[in-house]
C-alpha cells in the first residue's frame, strides 16, 4: 500500500512539474540596437554591433559622389563609438577624404517588433567631413533619423544600371 502511494505521489509530483513552463531567461532590460539601419540615400545603411560595456563597432555604407567613384560602394568604418544609456556617438575612418561624426540617442522606434521597420531609431546630428577642392576641411552637420532594417532583411543591393 505504501509503494501504491508512493508512485501515485511520484506520478502527481511529474505530472505537476511537467505541466510548469520552463522558466525562460530573463531579458537584461537592455535593448540590443546592434543591426542595420537607414542612412541618407536609399540603398545606403549604417551597420552597428554594440557590446555590454558600451563600445560600439561598425560602418557606413554609402554611394560615392566624387567624381571619381561616383555610384561605387564605400564603406566608412567606424573608429570609435559608444553607447551607454541610450546616447550613441561614433566616428568613422576617411575614406576618399570623407569621414562621418554621429551624436544622438538610439531608442525604440514606431515599428511593432523587431521584423518591422523602425523598431529601433537613431536620432541625432551628423557630421559630414571633407575637404573642398582647395584642400580646405568641411563640415556640414544636419539632423537625422535612421530606421533599424527588419531583422529578416539582409542588407539592400545596390541598384543596378
Amino acid at each position: 500500500m505504501t509503494s501504491i502511494c508512493s508512485f501515485i505521489l511520484t506520478l502527481a509530483l511529474a505530472c505537476s512539474l511537467a505541466g510548469q513552463a520552463a522558466p525562460s531567461a530573463q531579458p537584461s532590460g537592455k535593448p540590443d540596437y546592434s543591426g542595420m539601419y537607414t542612412f541618407l540615400k536609399e540603398g545606403e545603411f549604417v551597420q552597428i554591433n554594440t557590446d555590454d560595456g558600451g563600445k560600439l563597432t561598425g560602418f557606413i555604407s554609402r554611394y560615392g559622389e566624387l567624381e571619381s567613384d561616383r555610384g561605387a560602394f564605400l564603406d566608412h568604418f567606424i573608429k570609435q563609438g559608444s553607447l551607454r544609456d541610450g546616447s550613441l556617438a561614433f566616428t568613422t575612418e576617411e575614406v576618399h577624404g570623407v569621414w562621418f561624426e554621429f551624436k544622438g540617442t538610439a531608442g525604440r522606434g514606431t515599428g511593432k517588433s523587431t521584423n518591422d521597420e523602425g523598431y529601433y531609431v537613431l536620432k541625432g546630428t551628423l557630421t559630414e567631413h571633407a575637404s573642398d577642392s582647395r584642400g580646405n576641411p568641411t563640415a556640414r552637420s544636419r539632423a537625422v533619423e535612421f530606421k533599424s532594417f527588419p531583422e529578416d532583411v539582409s542588407a539592400p543591393s545596390p541598384p543596378t544600371d
